[in-house]
C-alpha cells in the first residue's frame, strides 16, 4: 500500500490560480509553445464593457465580430419581464414558464434567479443554411425606438435579419448570434447539468469548436447522428437524410452516465421468455450468450463448465487444456475466446437458476475432446433489472424521424413545420436521468416540443419536472396555414400547443385509470399550467438609473420613478429577478391593514406596492418575520414613516431584510 509523501515546498500559487482562472473562463484557455496557457488579451476582455485590442496569433476559433460578441454576453441590461395573467393557465401556482422575447435579453435576466439551477437545455437554433435567420444582436445600444427606426425589429420586437451565402459574413454573424447566448447558457447549468444542440452540417464543425471554447474541450460527450428521415427529395451530392446533436456538460466529472430504457420493440425482440418455476415465476427475461469472442481476454475468464450430461464445454481458442478440475482457471491467449464472468461469478449464476443449457447441432463451444459441442450457455436477462439498470444510448438515434412530429401535431390541430418529434426529447430527457424536480430549459422553443416532452414524462413517471420555454414573436407569414389559423406569431403558436397537449395528456390519463378501475381513487396532481411573461423595457423611468444626468429642478418633475403603466404584478417580477429568486415560486396575495401584499414563497419575499405605508403597517408585517421586504420609495406616509417603518422592522423582525424600488 502506498502512502501518499508530503510536498515539502511552498505551494504552487501560478498553477493554483491558473485552474482557478480556467474553472471562471473556460474560454480564455488557449495553447501556446510552452503548453496550455491563459490569453490575457481575452481574460481583459472578459473583464472589460469596451472593446480590447488584440492581435496575437492562437489555436482558437476566431471570426470577425467575436470581441464584440463577448461584450454583448458581458453587457448588463435594464430589461424585465412582465407577467401576462390572459394567456397564462394556473399562474399563481405553476412552476412552468413560458417567456415571449429575445433570448439573448432573457438569458441574462435569468443570470440571478435561475444561476447554477438548470439540469438539462435543449435547443434547435436557426442551422444558417443560407435561408434562415439570425439575431442581429445591437451592440452599441439598446433603446427599442432605435432598434425599430434602424428596422431591425418590428412591432413584434423581431430581432431577425436574413443571413444569405452571399453574405461576407455568412459564418461570422451565425457565430457571433450563438456565442454569447450559450456563454450565459452555460451559467445556468447545475454542476451535473448538460446541454443537447441540435444542429445540420452546415455549421456542425463551428459549433464544435465554439462549445469547445465556452465549455471546455475536456467536457465534451457525444456527437450524435440523427435519422431525421429516409428517402425524400435528393440533393446534388446525397440525399440529406441526417441531422446532428452535440452534447456537452457543465461538468463531465459530475455527470451521470447516461442510460436509455428498453423500448416495446427491444423488449418483444429480446425479452420475450417467462420464467415458470421458482421465485422468479412469471417474471420476463431474455437470453444472452454466455460465451464470448474477446479480443482482449482477461485472465479468469476461461475455464470449463459441466453441461446437463456430464460433458465438458469451453469457448474455443488455440490454449486448449487437459480436462482438469472444474472450474479451475487458464490464463487465455490472445486468440482465446472467453467466458463473461469469472468462474465465482458463473456459480453465483448458476446457483440462482440464471444459466440456460441449450442442446445444439451447430455449437460455438467446444468440447473436451476439441470438437464442436452439442451445448450452447446463455444467461438470463431480467427484464426489471434492466430496466432498473437502464441500457447504454447509441449515438446514432434512428428511432424518432420528423415525421412522428408532423402527425403529433396533426392529432392537436396545431400547424407548424419542421418541429422535433416529442420522442426525441423524451428519449433525451430519459438518458440524463432526471430527478424528481429539475428544471429544463429551451431557449429557441419554436412550437414547445420541449414543454409538451416534460409534461408526457411527468404523466409517465410521476416526476414533477419543471420547463423554462423562451421564444422571440417572430411573425408567421401570411401566406402560412398558421398565420390562416390565426396564429400571428409563433410564441402564440407554443402556448396553444401546451395548453392542447396538456389536455390531451390529462384526457389519456383519467381514461387510462378508468380502464384499470382505478378512477374512484383518481387523483391528478400533474401540473399542466404555465406563466406567461413577456420581455420589456425596465419598469423605472431613465432617472432611476441615471439621476446624475438629471439637475435638480428636472428631477422634481419625477412625482414616481415607477412608469405610469406598470401594475404591482411587473413590479414583483422585475424585484423577484433582482433578488435572485425563481420566478416559478409560488405567488399568494393577502390584505393587511387594508394594503395587498404579494406573499412569494411563504415568506421568502413579501412586496407591498401601495401608498400610505405607515408603522401601523409596519408592526402587522413583522408579526409575520419574512426574510426579505420591498415597498415603492415613494410608498411611505411621509419621511418620517419611512425611517420609522425601517427602524421598526428592525426591532420586530431583526432577520428581515428591507429593501426599496
Amino acid at each position: 500500500m502506498s502512502i501518499d509523501k508530503l510536498d515539502l515546498q511552498s505551494p504552487d500559487f501560478v498553477n493554483e490560480n491558473f485552474e482557478k482562472l480556467a474553472a471562471l473562463f473556460p474560454n480564455c484557455v488557449t495553447e501556446s509553445a510552452e503548453g496550455k496557457a491563459i490569453d490575457f488579451d481575452l481574460l481583459k476582455q472578459e473583464l472589460s464593457h469596451a472593446v480590447i485590442d488584440g492581435n496575437r496569433e492562437r489555436y482558437r476559433l476566431e471570426w470577425p465580430g467575436k470581441r464584440e460578441a463577448i461584450v454583448t454576453a458581458n453587457l448588463p441590461t435594464t430589461k424585465t419581464l412582465r407577467p401576462v395573467r390572459e394567456d397564462s393557465v394556473d399562474y399563481d401556482n405553476t412552476e412552468n414558464l413560458y417567456i415571449e422575447g429575445d433570448n439573448l435579453e432573457v438569458l441574462k435576466l435569468l443570470q440571478e434567479s435561475y444561476f447554477g439551477k438548470i439540469k438539462m437545455i435543449y435547443i434547435d437554433p436557426p442551422y444558417n443554411t443560407g435561408n434562415d435567420f439570425v439575431y442581429r444582436d445591437n451592440f452599441t445600444g439598446d433603446k427599442e425606438e432605435e432598434l425599430y427606426e434602424s428596422g431591425q425589429i418590428d412591432e413584434y420586437n423581431r430581432r431577425l435579419v436574413a443571413n444569405p451565402e452571399a453574405s461576407g459574413r455568412y459564418h461570422s454573424d451565425w457565430l457571433s448570434m450563438m456565442y454569447p447566448r450559450l456563454k450565459l447558457a452555460r451559467n445556468l447549468l447545475t454542476e451535473d447539468g448538460v446541454i443537447f444542440i441540435s444542429i445540420d452540417d452546415n455549421e456542425l464543425h463551428n459549433m464544435r469548436k465554439l462549445c469547445d471554447e465556452i465549455f471546455g474541450e475536456t467536457n465534451f460527450i457525444s456527437g450524435i447522428t440523427r435519422l431525421t428521415k429516409t428517402g425524400g427529395a435528393k440533393g446534388k451530392f446525397f440525399t440529406p437524410n441526417v441531422e446532428y446533436l452535440l452534447v456537452y456538460s457543465r461538468n463531465i466529472e459530475n455527470t451521470k452516465p447516461f442510460r436509455s430504457i428498453l423500448d416495446q420493440a427491444q423488449i418483444e425482440r429480446y425479452y420475450n421468455k417467462i420464467e415458470t418455476t421458482g421465485e422468479r415465476k412469471g417474471d420476463i427475461y431474455g437470453e444472452e450468450r454466455l460465451y464470448k469472442a474477446s479480443l482482449d481476454p482477461r485472465p479468469n475468464q476461461r475455464y470449463w463448465i459441466e453441461c446437463p450430461d456430464g460433458s465438458f464445454v469451453i469457448p474455443p481458442g488455440k490454449n486448449f487444456p487437459e480436462l482438469v478440475k472444474l472450474g479451475e482457471k487458464i490464463l487465455p491467449t490472445s486468440e482465446d475466446g472467453v467466458w463473461k464472468w469469472t468462474f465465482d461469478r458463473f456459480q453465483q449464476e448458476l446457483n440462482k437458476n440464471n444459466i440456460v443449457f441449450k442442446e445444439t447441432n451447430t455449437s460455438s463451444l467446444v468440447d473436451e475432446t476439441n470438437n464442436p459441442a452439442k451445448w450452447n450457455l446463455y444467461n438470463k436477462l431480467w427484464l426489471d433489472e434492466q430496466n432498473d439498470k437502464g441500457v447504454v444510448p447509441p449515438n446514432f438515434i434512428d428511432k424518432f424521424e420528423n415525421r412522428q412530429s408532423s402527425k403529433e401535431l396533426k392529432e392537436l390541430d396545431i400547424p407548424f413545420d419542421f418541429a422535433k418529434p416529442t420522442s426525441l426529447l423524451r428519449h433525451l430527457l430519459i438518458i440524463v436521468g432526471l430527478d424528481k424536480n429539475d428544471i429544463i430549459l429551451d431557449f429557441f422553443s419554436g412550437s414547445a416540443t420541449t414543454a409538451h416532452a416534460v409534461m408526457q414524462l411527468n404523466a409517465e413517471d410521476s416526476g414533477d419536472h419543471k420547463y423554462i420555454m423562451v421564444q422571440l414573436p417572430e411573425q408567421t407569414d401570411e401566406k402560412s396555414e398558421a398565420y390562416k389559423a390565426g396564429y400571428k406569431n409563433i410564441c402564440e403558436i407554443g402556448k396553444e400547443r401546451i395548453r392542447r397537449s396538456a389536455n390531451k395528456i390529462k384526457e389519456e390519463k383519467r381514461a387510462k385509470a378508468e380502464k384499470e378501475g382505478m378512477f374512484a381513487d383518481f387523483e391528478d396532481t400533474q401540473d399542466y399550467g404555465f406563466r406567461v411573461y413577456r420581455l420589456a423595457d425596465s419598469n423605472m423611468q431613465d432617472v432611476y438609473y441615471r439621476p446624475q444626468d438629471y439637475k435638480q429642478e428636472t428631477l422634481d418633475m419625477f412625482d414616481d420613478n415607477i412608469k405610469p403603466d406598470r401594475t404591482p404584478d411587473d413590479l414583483l417580477v422585475q424585484v423577484m429577478l433582482d433578488w435572485g429568486l425563481p420566478l416559478s415560486y409560488k405567488i399568494e396575495q393577502a390584505t393587511i391593514n387594508g394594503k395587498q401584499v404579494f406573499k412569494v414563497a411563504q415568506d421568502s419575499l413579501f412586496a407591498c406596492f401601495d401608498k400610505g405605508i405607515d408603522e401601523a403597517f409596519a408592526k402587522e408585517i413583522a408579526k409575520e418575520k419574512p426574510l426579505r421586504i420591498v415597498f415603492r420609495d415613494n410608498g411611505f406616509a411621509n419621511d418620517t414613516a419611512k425611517t420609522n417603518v425601517q427602524q421598526l422592522l428592525k426591532q420586530l423582525s431583526p432577520e428581515t431584510e428591507m429593501k426599496v424600488i
